[in-house]
């Protein structure tokens, strides 16, 4: 999905049945606390109440220092005492309602987002190459903040803006029933023209941030990609590339901007004049309670109920920008709850590690990546490795050799055919079981941005300083480190961007010495090395494979002579299998080709 794609679900989700229901799904995240919710929301009431209370002591107030008393309200100060203690009632209940929805939603939402990155952490390969990282983040901050300020805000906004409403009109009914009668004659045709232009405005807005999420993607790309841009001295088209997604989301901005301003001068005009007009009617009542107090409206009663129109006014006005607000948060419940009920391929829970031996068997494998379903990468392909066995994969770009690593990890299924560790298939082996006995040393060594000690320590969590020492020491990684004026507490950088890539290749390294698995999978894992570290690293990894399974992608074939097994693969399939001796022997065969090939470029 692109960001597009879903900032225009965000803006203007669907309803419908389907979609409707995912949102109740989220309510199961709020019955915990289901007593807070429900006590909230009769604070909300009570706070609407005591909101529409004012305007009734005010004009009350008017009326009283114009001479007009009764057997209960006889002077202001009375009133004035009213009126404190409905502020104070106010207060409170605002208080209230304001912390009970917070005991309700703070935990629903930390809850919500711990389920959606565990959710999402323990989804296949497969899910990642489908969906963008920014698409997936977003749905843990954009998704979650629109559901976040709903739970926390609007939803309470809107039930008080209901609340108002109701109780307002029922207010002004009681001050005047000719002037609620006038005044409800204007409302239907507000509303409607309200909502026809702010349907309008909200199209307009959603082109906007689409406009900007274009912007923003050509932003992160080049961030991303920042070497490579400055490698190419790209930066002045890439400036022009971000300026006009920058400057097509400005016009559309200001061309929005216009749309709005018409919209708002419409409403006040016809806010205003419907006020003015109730004002106008008001007057006239006013003048008829002059003539005959039995009739008409007090001074005090207009006051009260022009007030009571303007709070009721202010909901309305209200309404239309919430109830957008719950749509858009309706579309990105949605969303969630599709992650939240998808299939995922592992768990967060602990599991009990079981060692494995070693011994692999991939039988009649036919397998084509799922976003390439029309490109075949292997048909039948069949081998045996037995435990201890040190195979390497050599073979063309292309030939399938990572491929065999990826399935191994079950980072994929295959189409057919069977793959089992130690004569047991190796679906029906626990993936956390299964990844638990292998280490993997890959080509292109990524790091997390915080310390060496962190980094070689994710190879074996509950590791020791004196374990984590030795295994760097084993892959050559101390002489470096301690170079380092914080040594292993050096903070690595985004991604170990402070380190050479032999630095990064070496704690990787040291990272699988201290997982000490059953099988080893090294993906050119000696390739970012200079000569002398390769020869140490190479030596350690020697250390390192004995008595274990091992795997070894190598395009640098000098680093594979002592392999007891080679598999040379091409096109998917396995064409020639032999140790260093017998397959260089071949005067034909691919492997005496590459070999000569290399021979001539070093």
């Amino acid at each position: 999905m692109s960001n597009r794609d879903r900032n225009d679900g965000a803006t203007r989700p669907k309803l419908n049945k389907e979609l409707l229901l995912k949102t109740l799904r989220i309510f199961d995240y709020i019955k915990p606390n289901k007593y807070y919710f429900i006590f909230g929301l009769i604070a909300l009431i009570f706070s609407s109440i005591t909101v529409m209370a004012l305007p009734k002591s005010i004009g009350m107030l008017v009326d009283v220092s114009m001479g007009k008393v009764n057997d209960i309200i006889k002077d202001r100060n009375q009133v004035a005492y009213l009126l404190t203690g409905i502020l104070v009632l106010q207060g409170f209940f605002s208080f209230m309602r304001i912390w009970l929805f917070a005991k309700v939603n703070e935990p629903a939402l930390a809850n919500i987002r711990k389920d959606l990155y565990n959710k999402i952490i323990c989804k296949n390969i497969a899910f990642f190459e489908e969906n963008r990282i920014g698409d997936l983040t977003s749905r843990i901050t954009n998704d979650v903040s629109a559901l976040q300020d709903t739970l926390s805000l609007t939803l309470a906004e809107f039930f008080r803006q209901i609340s108002i409403l109701f109780v307002g009109i029922i207010f002004l009914f009681n001050s005047s029933v000719h002037l609620t009668l006038v005044m409800l004659s204007t409302f239907p045709f507000v509303i409607f023209i309200g909502i026809v232009f702010g349907r309008f405005i909200q199209k307009n807005s959603r082109q906007t941030q689409d406009a900007l999420a274009d912007a923003n993607i050509i932003a992160e790309e080049t961030f991303q990609s920042i070497n490579t841009v400055k490698a190419y001295t790209n930066e002045h088209f890439e400036s022009k590339r971000y300026s006009s997604g920058i400057q097509r989301t400005l016009d559309l901005a200001m061309k929005n901007a216009i749309y709005r301003g018409v919209f708002i001068t419409f409403i006040i005009v016809i806010m205003f004049g419907s006020i003015i007009y109730v004002f106008w009617k008001g007057t006239e009542l006013v003048e008829m309670n002059y003539r005959n107090p039995a009739e008409g409206l007090s001074i005090g009663k207009l006051i009260e109920f022009l007030t009571l129109t303007i709070f009721i006014g202010g909901s309305v006005g209200g309404l239309s920008d919430s109830l957008g607000k719950i749509l858009r948060a309706i579309g990105a419940s949605g969303r969630i709850v599709d992650i939240i009920d998808s299939d995922q391929e592992s768990d967060t829970d602990t599991y009990e590690p079981v060692k494995l031996k070693g011994k692999i068997t991939f039988d009649n494998i036919s397998f084509a990546y799922p976003s390439r379903t029309d490109v075949t990468i292997f048909d039948q392909l069949s081998f045996t490795i037995q435990p201890g066995q040190k195979v390497a994969l050599v073979g063309p770009s292309g030939a399938g050799k990572s491929t065999i690593i990826q399935l191994l990890l079950r980072f994929y299924e295959p189409q057919s055919g069977r793959i089992s560790i130690d004569n047991i298939d190796s679906n029906t082996i626990s993936i956390k079981q299964l990844r638990n006995n292998m280490a993997i040393v890959p080509q292109e060594v990524i790091l997390f941005g915080g310390t060496i000690r962190e980094n070689i320590l994710y190879g074996k969590l509950d590791a020791t300083d004196e374990e984590v020492i030795y295994a760097a020491q084993k892959a050559n990684a101390m002489e470096f480190i301690e170079r380092f004026p914080d040594g292993l507490d050096t903070v690595v950088g985004e991604r170990g961007v402070k380190l050479s890539g032999g630095q990064r290749q070496r704690i990787a390294i040291a990272r699988a010495i201290l997982k000490d698995p059953a099988i080893l999978l090294l993906d050119e894992a000696t390739s970012a090395l200079d000569a002398s570290s390769e020869k140490l690293v190479q030596a350690a990894l020697d250390t390192l494979m004995e008595g274990r399974t091992s795997i070894i992608i190598a395009h640098r074939l000098s680093t594979i002579r002592n392999a007891d097994k080679i598999l040379v693969l091409n096109h998917g399939k396995i064409i020639e299998e032999g140790n260093h001796d017998t397959l260089s022997q071949l005067e034909n065969g691919l492997y005496n080709q590459l070999l000569k090939l290399q021979y001539q470029l070093y």
